[in-house]
């Protein structure tokens, strides 16, 4: 497949990857270099594959809440994130159509929080991924559901 767009033109490419790895770091790659939302946060891919994504962020003093815990909605932020790393992948544009959040416990300042998304169903145009977000000593700090949908289209090509 020949990739035609100015993203991979970019990345030096003249044609996506074959390889399913080398394409969901490139889709990645594509992603994180457009993803505002994701660099603001100072959240950091850690890692990427066909059906997951690991990202982990530092709790910063603006992220705090009135109980000096990190704000739930940072937490929901890195989670979402880190589905939306996992879900596009296979470079498919894929946005959510649902998700879900349980928190377990707080986040304080200065803990670096990681989410492992893993993707649990993929059929058809929809999904279901799981994302598991811990601190650096492995404290559970919240388990994200998200489930998704594919749009027509391709992150990185056509």
């Amino acid at each position: 497949m020949r990739a035609s767009s100015s993203n991979a033109q970019e990345e030096g490419l003249d044609a996506l990857p074959d390889d399913p790895q080398a394409l969901a770091e490139l889709t990645a790659r594509t992603m994180y270099a457009n993803d505002a939302a994701s660099q603001a946060l100072g959240a950091r891919v850690v890692s990427v594959g066909p059906g997951q994504a690991a990202m982990s962020m530092t709790v910063r003093p603006d992220m705090l809440n009135g109980h000096k815990t990190c704000h739930g909605g940072f937490i929901f932020a890195l989670a979402d994130s880190t589905f939306a790393f996992a879900c596009n992948s296979r470079n498919a544009v894929t946005v959510a159509s649902g998700c879900t959040i349980d928190y377990l416990a707080p986040g304080f300042e200065g803990d670096v929080l990681t989410a492992q998304a893993t993707e649990y169903s993929l059929a058809g145009r929809t999904g279901i991924y799981d994302v598991h977000v811990t601190n650096q000593d492995g404290k559970r700090i919240a388990i994200f559901r998200g489930r998704s949908y594919r749009l027509k289209g391709l992150v990185v090509g056509e």
